[in-house]
């Protein structure tokens, strides 16, 4: 078990994360569990989920590598992840590690799938190892501010500060505004809003849209945490990041259309 956070670089990443845990309000709209207001007291619990993580992923790896892409399914890498409660901790605590484990799994899942050699599904697996335990860093220092009352309460449930359907043009908006930014060669600014509408915005109507058509919010969860960070860091063009943000739209048209349908669904009920 060994941190990302090297002895030489303690501070230096102690003072990076802590300024991001200041600089970035800690409420999210989705379904987060109480724990996460009391990190400390769940801080074991947190490395135990990292380190069955860790152990779940090795075992698909293994046996991808000695029974072949049969033997496995990639699908379940996602439900491994869903499953822990370090998942909220570290979304509510730092979302850009958050991502990285998000495209850590996705690195495996896409070389699995891809039928790519065990060599290279083992650089992914790293990859994602090292998300998970700089995330578990992460949550770690976090509890210590928590402790000294440094951070807000989470909110355990979702606030309804609009309509379902009206977040959905509102997430449309923000991710205008990710082109825009991109354009403008603020790569930092774009990446940031990407993150802040997938926690404030995309998070609060998740729970809806998972009755309706759960495979959506899973192809949507990829592209906010994995595809479009992943144009955005790699500098590619403005209409490359305009095709990934178009695709994302259309998708959102369709969760627009299934949540009209649930809300309107909730009223004839009442």
């Amino acid at each position: 078990m060994k941190l990302l956070f090297k002895p030489a670089k303690t501070l230096g990443a102690s003072l990076l994360l802590a300024s991001a845990f200041m600089a970035q309000p800690v409420l999210a709209n989705g379904p987060i569990g109480e724990h996460v207001n009391h990190l400390q007291e769940n801080l074991k619990s947190y490395a135990e989920e990292v380190e069955w993580m860790v152990g779940k992923v090795d075992t698909m790896v293994s046996d991808y590598d000695t029974k072949g892409a049969k033997a496995v399914k990639t699908d379940d890498l996602i439900e491994y992840w869903e499953s822990v409660k370090f998942h909220s901790a570290i979304e509510t605590n730092f979302v850009p590690v958050y991502a990285s484990i998000w495209q850590g799994l996705y690195g495996v899942k896409m070389a699995i799938d891809n039928k790519e050699p065990a060599e290279e599904v083992r650089k992914q697996q790293k990859a994602m190892n090292i998300a998970l335990w700089q995330g578990l860093g992460a949550v770690k220092l976090a509890a210590k501010f928590q402790q000294k009352g440094l951070l807000d309460t989470v909110k355990a449930t979702a606030t309804a500060q609009m309509t379902q359907s009206a977040t959905i043009d509102e997430i449309k908006h923000k991710l205008d505004r990710v082109v825009a930014k991109f354009a403008e060669r603020l790569r930092d600014e774009a990446t940031e809003i990407v993150h802040d509408t997938y926690l404030h915005l995309f998070e609060g109507v998740e729970g809806t849209l998972i009755e309706q058509d759960a495979k959506l919010v899973e192809v949507l969860e990829k592209d906010f945490n994995v595809t479009l960070p992943q144009a955005i860091k790699n500098s590619k063009s403005v209409d490359e990041v305009r095709d990934v943000i178009s695709d994302m739209q259309t998708k959102l048209d369709r969760a627009q259309v299934l949540i009209e349908k649930a809300e309107k669904a909730r009223k004839d009920v009442f």
